[in-house]
């Protein structure tokens, strides 16, 4: 259900080498963009060589070198850097040499407020962006500066945070930063556009430029078509250079790539050459990486896998030996590098990595230096390794107590630093701890307290949150109350507060964050407390469902069905737009049938269930989905865990009971989920066994007789005593056992129950004394003291419905027998009613609709047809079965009354001879 994905922490992957700007020369350029064009080198002139056509160099003292030749971390200094004086001299110096100057000045100035941050230990903050964009709209890049001026200026401002878009964006700003930007970009574009390619193109400056870009929009900078023109022309450098790359350079290469594949990046073959090619070189020069760079080439590998890179051989090698240098320098990680290798780690694990000796040898390692500086870390840092544990949790890994003493230590920090945390830290902050609870961590006094810092801040910060943000925060606090989170009114505040921008933002969701948030909200739509807006909500994304933007995968279809299963569960109106919505999912369950993992199927199954069992219609599309889906689970049959199993076979009865006619399709689906049943009886959980037990009896003469009874015995010693029973889970169970004795009774194999009547007499000793207004409940008591010889507690109440057959067969019988004494819809010992009651001869007659039956055969009968067979034949009664369907034909309805003429004769000579 998680995209969310924390990044590196504090700064992000670095490239603080600038150029010394040597005694170069631009190619020469007039102001059209002839990027195709062959330019002309000119040849380098000494600086004492005088002549109009030699490029400007840099003489004298000016004010961008004096600021780079002293401290730099003052107001003062920042008043130096946005002097009109300095900008005034470049722009003269640019006019006057035109295309002859290289932009060395304007490279020291960009390269001198760097430094300024850089002394500051901070990028630019918003007043000073402001105040030196003022300075920099007469700031502009040329195509004649030459390659080092380009890449310096550039890095050097996007370091600094003179690109940052800081909210909200002065429009002026923005202007400036465009224009800028577009000037630079054209001018990075002409170089690289040159034939033959220009001689100063070189490896680091490659790596600042991409660096850069990735930062940039990492930053929120728009993807122009001069930006990703700028990557596309940067790309074939990165693979003819590749052997002039430097450790630093490689590792900052690929964390751009990472940054900008996710931050939509096409993966061109240019890119995908240029990944593969830095790989190689990540293993040929594994001994030459720092902690730094170890921690930020794991980040972009993970960062890559996570959109989509293939896990060739080399991105293996790379990641095996990184991994080892972890261990090996374990000690020299600072918090930062141990925060973003965890989270490196938790990503590849998430995206399929295997959990290698080496994998796990890493993160035993890095788990202890969390504790040791559990104090250094910085709110991000916090989340971050919060979301690792949840998501090494959530893949596999156990609860050892490295991972217990991470979870320890980093809580009440939580508390500690809660005005510090941004709004992604506190949506992934809840969605790890919602992860945590899920797979086992306990709700202990600082967990809870933990919980209740945060609510308040998603409520203070509801506006801040973008759109996985929001579905994330929605979908832990409903995770988190489904698995023992009291419903606090802070909770119900926290969630109402995001409702209004989930219908705001209705259109935009994706296919999986629309499946996450129905869960969530059918989880929690009969919880203690209103919550205003929900219904509302509910109602805004169930349209979405059919118009969603993007292709459902087979877990979003999945997700989505079972959560509006849930929904309609919980109560909620089966509205047009629901029936839209359902009908629009159910032709992507045939075609991705293929695509869907075991849980999904149990799951979707599940769903389908309980839509019919709520009402749902069953259209011809809701046949072909089931039909879809029983093939896979007879081929996945042995990759199901317990909890699946129950629950597709309890799916599978509730099809039947609602008329689902899939007859070989399903018995195959039915026989393969038994048959696992006695090999996984140990691991069946209490309301697992229950919902087995009651799955088996519904299906009734569906399942052969042996593997029938063989379930029962191999599961119901384990229920009858057990304490954790629900009121619900017993009568299930209850109500299972009797319909297995009834068919036992009605085979001739009525001494195999005494072992079963036992259980039977325990489970209603639980329920003797309950009081019930549920009919259904009362109908089970009352069967059960009939079965066990015991006095019904109360007078059963039950609805009487005579059907159209029943009455014609009664006035037909009754036309051929006038003395006949008939009476209908009799309740017996407390028993629900029968059809026809022949009370002078002690004969009952059931006339058996499709809804005694397993299948349209009028064979194959239904648990609750035996059951209530067996025990009219246990009280004294015989009964006479007639299908409904015989008597369509007057033929077949005769013989039924000559049959029936024969059993009130046979019961008369028995009479007789008794007397």
């Amino acid at each position: 259900m998680d995209r969310s994905s924390p990044g590196i922490s504090g700064q992000y992957a670095t490239s603080d080498k600038d150029y010394n700007q040597p005694n170069g020369h631009a190619p020469s350029s007039g102001r059209g963009r002839y990027r195709h064009a062959t330019v002309r080198q000119q040849n380098s002139h000494p600086r004492s060589t005088p002549g109009c056509n030699e490029f400007h160099h840099s003489s004298g003292t000016r004010p961008s070198q004096y600021l780079m030749h002293r401290s730099v971390n003052s107001a003062q200094d920042f008043n130096a850097l946005i002097k009109p004086e300095i900008m005034a001299g470049l722009v003269r110096k640019s006019d006057r040499f035109g295309h002859r100057y290289d932009g060395r000045d304007h490279g020291l100035y960009a390269s001198s407020v760097k430094k300024y941050t850089l002394a500051a230990k901070r990028p630019l903050n918003r007043a000073e962006q402001s105040q030196l964009m003022r300075l920099l709209q007469n700031f502009a890049a040329a195509r004649s500066w030459n390659w080092r001026s380009l890449t310096t200026t550039f890095h050097s401002l996007t370091s600094a945070g003179v690109f940052t878009l800081h909210k909200p964006m002065d429009a002026r700003v923005k202007l400036t930063q465009a224009n800028l930007l577009s000037t630079l970009f054209d001018a990075i574009i002409f170089n690289c556009y040159q034939k033959p390619p220009a001689r100063d193109i070189d490896a680091q400056g490659v790596a600042n430029l991409l660096w850069a870009m990735a930062k940039l929009v990492d930053n929120g900078q728009e993807r122009t078509a001069e930006l990703n023109e700028a990557v596309a022309v940067l790309l074939p450098h990165v693979n003819a250079q590749k052997k002039q790359f430097i450790p630093q350079g490689i590792t900052n290469l690929l964390w751009a790539m990472a940054k900008l594949v996710d931050n939509g990046q096409e993966r061109t073959p240019e890119l995908n050459e240029a990944v593969a090619s830095l790989l190689s070189h990540v293993n040929t020069q594994k001994d030459q990486f720092d902690t730094q760079n170890i921690a930020n080439l794991l980040w972009a590998i993970a960062k890559l896998s996570d959109n989509g890179q293939k896990r060739t051989p080399e991105l293996n090698e790379a990641v095996a030996m990184l991994l080892h240098h972890v261990n090996v320098q374990k000690a020299n990680f600072k918090p930062q590098g141990i925060a973003n290798l965890l989270c490196a780690i938790a990503k590849l694990v998430d995206n399929g990595q295997e959990r290698t000796p080496g994998l796990n040898e890493a993160v035993a390692a890095l788990l202890p230096r969390v504790n040791a500086h559990k104090d250094q870390f910085i709110p991000q840092a916090i989340a971050n390794l919060l979301w690792v544990v949840a998501k090494l949790v959530d893949n596999g890994q156990e609860w050892t107590p490295g991972l217990n003493g991470v979870v320890s230590a980093l809580l009440p920090h939580v508390n500690v630093q809660k005005d510090q945390f941004n709004p992604q830290h506190i949506a992934n902050l809840l969605w790890a701890m919602a992860k945590l609870v899920g797979n086992g961590q306990i709700l202990t006094p600082e967990f809870k307290e933990a919980v209740a810092v945060l609510l308040p801040l998603v409520n203070a910060q509801k506006a801040n949150f973008k759109l996985q943000g929001i579905t994330n925060l929605l979908w832990a606090m409903a995770k988190l109350t489904d698995n023992g989170q009291e419903r606090t009114p802070e909770l119900n505040k926290a969630m109402a507060a995001l409702l209004p921008h989930v219908i705001a933002r209705k259109a935009d969701f994706l296919s999986q964050e629309i499946g996450n948030l129905l869960w969530a909200m059918a989880k929690v739509v009969n919880g203690p407390g209103q919550i205003p807006m929900l219904n509302k909500a509910v109602a805004a994304l169930l349209p979405c469902v059919k118009t969603q933007k993007d292709q459902p995968i087979p877990q979003q279809i999945a997700n989505l069905l079972w959560a509006l299963a849930k929904l309609v569960d919980n109560g909620q109106e089966q509205t047009p737009e629901f029936y839209e919505a359902v009908a629009a999912l159910l032709p992507h369950v045939i075609t991705q049938k293929a695509g869907f993992k075991p849980q999904e199927i149990a799951n979707l199954l599940w769903a389908m269930a309980k839509l019919v069992d709520n009402g749902h219609e069953c259209t011809p599309e809701f046949y072909e989905a089931v039909a879809a889906l029983l093939p896979h689970v007879i081929a996945r049959k042995a990759d199901f865990i317990p909890q699946e199993i129950a629950n597709q076979l309890w799916a599978m009865a509730k099809l039947v009971d609602n008329s689902q006619e899939q007859a070989a399709e399903l018995n195959a689906a039915v026989a393969a989920l038994l048959s696992y049943v006695n090999a996984q009886k140990t691991n069946f959980k209490p309301q697992e066994i229950a919902n087995l037990l009651w799955a088996t009896a519904k299906l009734g003469e569906l399942v052969e007789l042996p593997l029938f009874t063989s379930t029962f015995k191999s599961l119901v010693h384990r229920i009858s005593d057990n304490p954790q029973l629900s009121q619900q889970d017993i009568f299930m169970s209850l109500w299972g056992v009797m319909v297995c004795c009834a068919r036992l009774s009605l085979t001739s194999n009525a001494n195999e129950n005494n072992g079963l009547e036992k259980h039977m007499d325990n489970l209603f000793t639980r329920l003797e004394n309950t009081s019930t207004d549920n009919e259904e409940d009362q109908s089970i008591i009352a069967m059960a003291a009939s079965w066990l010889g015991r006095p019904c507690p109360f007078v059963p109440h039950y609805q009487t419905i005579r059907s159209r057959p029943q009455t014609d067969f009664r006035n037909q019988l009754q036309s051929c027998i006038p003395s006949l004494k008939i009476e209908e819809e009799k309740s017996l010992n407390s028993l629900p009613p029968v059809d026809l009651l022949l009370p002078d001869h002690n004969i009952v007659i059931e006339v058996q609709g499709l809804s005694h039956y397993v299948r349209g055969d009028l064979k194959t009968r239904k648990g609750s047809t035996l059951l209530k067979i067996a025990l009219l034949q246990k009280a004294g009664f015989e009964v006479v079965e007639i299908p409904a369907n015989t008597l369509c034909n007057r033929y077949l309805m005769q013989l039924c009354i000559d049959k029936i003429k024969i059993r009130i004769e046979h019961f008369r000579k028995m009479n007789f001879c008794t007397e």
